[in-house]
């Protein structure tokens, strides 16, 4: 006799008898399931239950208000909200100041994205390739990424009003003979170089653990075959870096899109609002110009825009990778 054939007439034997208690067993044993059930659930909560919270008040709830904001004439301190319905609306999609904000926002990111995403690949290359000083080098790079953006904008901003210049009388190039951020030509630039050497070190870890998880074997495998190191890496390495590829796509681009304080540090808009981002157009909108419900339709646009190019953006990705 099997093991389910045993519980199967065990409890057929249990119907109908009595424990000590003068209960029925298979009631008892109901009642003990039970108390299992909410025991695992209280456990579940336990652990869950404050982060669930802490979710809900920190991210739902001002979400929710702020979308009712949108349909408000609210200033930001006053207590009068007076619903104005789509009128806010209506507002940010005259405003062309805004959409050419939207517009350097989406420029400015999508450079960024492509250039942090190749300096952190080709870094993270060099780095797993077994050259010496490796985790000194790692270390190296990641530092800038703890720097915050303020400090960050204010020290980049020197260099290029001041150290660039001075190049000028050293190396006599037409991109030395003046700030680079007194020109809407060069400002956008020197933001992404910013940006780009702030961002790579970070991006540079997930590639390394990429790079790691490639399996020793099947490079080697390749070598023997005689496959060049550039047919290895577009035949096997990037393939097999998808995964690494989506994620560092992802959070490039999140990050990009939703800059302010380096945008706010380093040429603060200008030249003649060339480098004007979203995020400063909008904080500039609900609390200089003290028109809240406006500012807040605007963050709820560039919040859909960005939602929407990440999640397609993700998709494909992940596409790709159940492809592969």
């Amino acid at each position: 006799m099997n093991i389910g054939q045993t519980v199967y007439l065990r409890n057929k034997m249990s119907i109908g008898r009595l424990d000590e208690t003068g209960l029925p067993v298979e009631r008892k044993l109901d009642m003990h399931v039970q108390k299992s059930r909410y025991r695992n659930a209280g456990l579940f909560l336990s652990f869950v239950g404050p982060s669930i919270v802490f979710f809900v008040l920190v991210f739902i709830v001002p979400m929710i208000f702020g979308v009712y904001l949108t349909f408000t004439d609210w200033n930001g301190y006053s207590n009068n909200k007076a619903i104005v319905g789509l009128n806010n609306y209506i507002d940010v999609f005259i405003d062309i100041s805004f959409w050419k904000s939207m517009w350097n926002t989406v420029r400015y990111s999508i450079v960024s994205v492509v250039t942090i995403n190749l300096m952190a690949f080709g870094l993270a290359y060099m780095l797993t390739s077994g050259i010496k000083g490796e985790k000194l080098l790692r270390a190296g790079f990641f530092i800038p990424n703890l720097i915050g953006g303020l400090i960050l904008g204010y020290i980049w901003r020197f260099i290029f009003s001041r150290v660039v210049v001075n190049l000028y009388s050293f190396i006599p190039l037409e991109i030395f003979k003046q700030s680079w951020l007194s020109s809407p030509n060069t400002a956008m630039s020197a933001m992404i170089i910013v940006t780009t050497w702030q961002y790579s070190g970070y991006i540079l870890l997930i590639y390394i653990a990429g790079f790691i998880s490639i399996p020793h074997d099947m490079i080697e495998a390749a070598r023997i075959d005689g496959a060049k190191e550039s047919c290895i890496t577009r035949r096997i390495r990037i393939p097999l870096m998808v995964p690494s590829i989506v994620v560092s796509l992802f959070l490039t681009l999140t990050r990009t899109f939703k800059v302010y304080d380096l945008n706010l540090s380093l040429t603060g808009g200008g030249p003649y609002d060339s480098t004007k981002l979203a995020a400063m157009h909008i904080y500039t909108k609900a609390f200089e110009e003290q028109r809240y419900g406006i500012g807040q339709a605007e963050a709820l646009i560039m919040f859909i825009v960005m939602a929407a190019i990440a999640l397609t953006q993700t998709y494909v990705g992940k596409k790709r990778e159940q492809e592969i």
